[in-house]
C-alpha cells in the first residue's frame, strides 16, 4: 500500500520537476552598447539625433564632454567609442603618435570672432592690444591665428585670455575680455543679447571652414569595422536629417543645450553638419597641420596615411 505521505512527496515532486522538460522561453539578448563622444555645442548636435536612427539590437549612449581635448582623450583611452571633436585636438594627438584615426567629418564652420559691443572693435586690427579669450590647442586658435598672420599681425599683437567656451559670452558680458574666438552657440548669444558685435567668420583661409571631425580608435576601425560601419550610418542619417530639418535642430539644442531659441536661431546659419571626408578635407587638413607645426604646437606632422582613413564614408557614398 502506498502511503498517503509517500504519494503527495511523489505528487510535488513531479510537478517541480516537469517544467524542466519544457522548453524556456529564451532572454531578451541585450543590445551592443556603443558609447558616443560629443561636445556641448551647436556643431556637435548630430549624436543626440542618433537614436532615432539606431537600428534594433544597438543602443548608443552620448557622453557629453566640455573640451575637444577631453573628447580626444576618452577616444584614444577607449572610454568611448567614438568621439566628436576639433581638426585641432585630432591633430595634436596624431602628431604625438597617438592611436586616432578620423573616419568621417561632423561639422564645418560653427565659430566667430565676437568683440564687445561698442567697443571699436571692427575688424581684426582693432584687436590690436585687447584681451581675447582663446582656448588653447582648439581650432579656433589656429584659425584666428592664421587670420592674423594674414592681416600682418600675431599672437603677440593681442593679450590672448585663456576661457573655455562655454564661458567665453559670460566674460565678454562682464567685461573681462574685450573680444573672443569662440564656438557656436556662444557667438549667437551674445549677438542676441546685444553684448556683442560680429568681427568676422574666419573661414577666407586656405583651411576653409573645417571644423569638427569624427574619430575612433585605431584598434576600433582594425578590429571592429562592423561596428565602425553600424555608427556611421547612424552618424550619416543623423547629420543629414538634422542639417535638413534646421526646427529640429534648433529644438534639439535647446533642450540638450538650455540655449534660448532666439541666440540658436542665429547660431544654427553659421553651422554645417556633414558626415562626407574626401580629398577636399584632406587637402585643408594637411594645411592646418602645417600651421600647427609653424606655430610649434605641434613637433612633427602626423601620417596623414593612418591618421584619416575615408574607407568607410566612401562606401557609404558609393552604395
Amino acid at each position: 500500500m502506498i502511503r498517503r505521505r509517500t504519494l503527495l512527496a511523489g505528487l510535488g515532486a513531479g510537478l517541480l520537476a516537469a517544467p524542466l522538460g519544457l522548453p524556456r522561453p529564451a532572454r531578451a539578448q541585450a543590445p551592443t552598447v556603443i558609447r558616443m563622444g560629443s561636445l556641448k555645442l551647436i556643431h556637435s548636435i548630430a549624436p543626440h539625433f542618433y537614436e532615432q536612427f539606431t537600428p534594433a539590437g544597438f543602443k548608443v549612449e552620448v557622453v557629453p564632454f566640455e573640451s575637444p581635448t577631453e573628447c580626444k582623450n576618452a577616444v584614444v583611452t577607449k572610454s568611448v567609442d567614438f568621439g566628436t571633436f576639433g581638426i585641432a585636438a585630432g591633430t595634436l594627438g596624431a602628431a604625438a603618435g597617438e592611436p586616432l584615426v578620423i573616419i568621417a567629418s561632423t561639422c564645418n564652420r560653427g565659430m566667430a570672432i565676437i568683440a564687445k559691443k561698442d567697443a571699436g572693435i571692427a575688424t581684426l586690427k582693432d584687436l590690436k592690444g585687447k584681451r581675447v579669450a582663446l582656448w588653447p590647442g582648439s581650432t579656433q586658435e589656429v584659425f584666428a591665428l592664421e587670420r592674423l598672420r594674414q592681416e600682418g599681425m600675431s599672437v603677440k599683437d593681442i593679450t590672448p585670455v585663456r576661457i573655455s567656451f562655454s564661458e567665453m559670452h559670460i566674460a565678454l558680458a562682464r567685461g573681462d575680455v574685450d573680444a573672443y574666438v569662440g564656438a557656436e552657440p556662444a557667438p549667437g548669444v551674445s549677438l542676441a543679447s546685444g553684448v556683442g558685435s560680429l568681427v568676422e567668420y574666419p573661414y577666407g583661409t586656405e583651411m576653409g571652414a573645417l571644423n569638427m571631425v569624427f574619430g575612433a580608435h585605431a584598434d576600433t576601425t582594425a578590429q571592429r569595422p562592423e561596428i565602425v560601419r553600424t555608427m556611421l550610418e547612424i552618424h550619416r542619417k543623423a547629420t543629414d536629417y538634422a542639417q535638413g530639418n534646421r526646427a529640429a535642430m534648433i529644438a534639439m539644442a535647446v533642450a540638450k543645450l538650455g540655449q534660448k531659441r532666439e541666440a540658436l536661431e542665429l547660431s544654427a546659419p553659421n553651422v554645417e553638419l556633414k558626415w562626407k571626408l574626401g580629398a577636399t578635407e584632406i587637402a585643408q587638413a594637411k594645411v592646418y597641420a602645417d600651421r600647427m607645426l609653424a606655430l610649434k604646437q605641434i613637433k612633427r606632422l602626423p601620417d596623414f596615411a593612418t591618421f584619416i582613413d575615408t574607407r568607410f564614408v566612401d562606401a557609404m557614398r558609393d552604395a
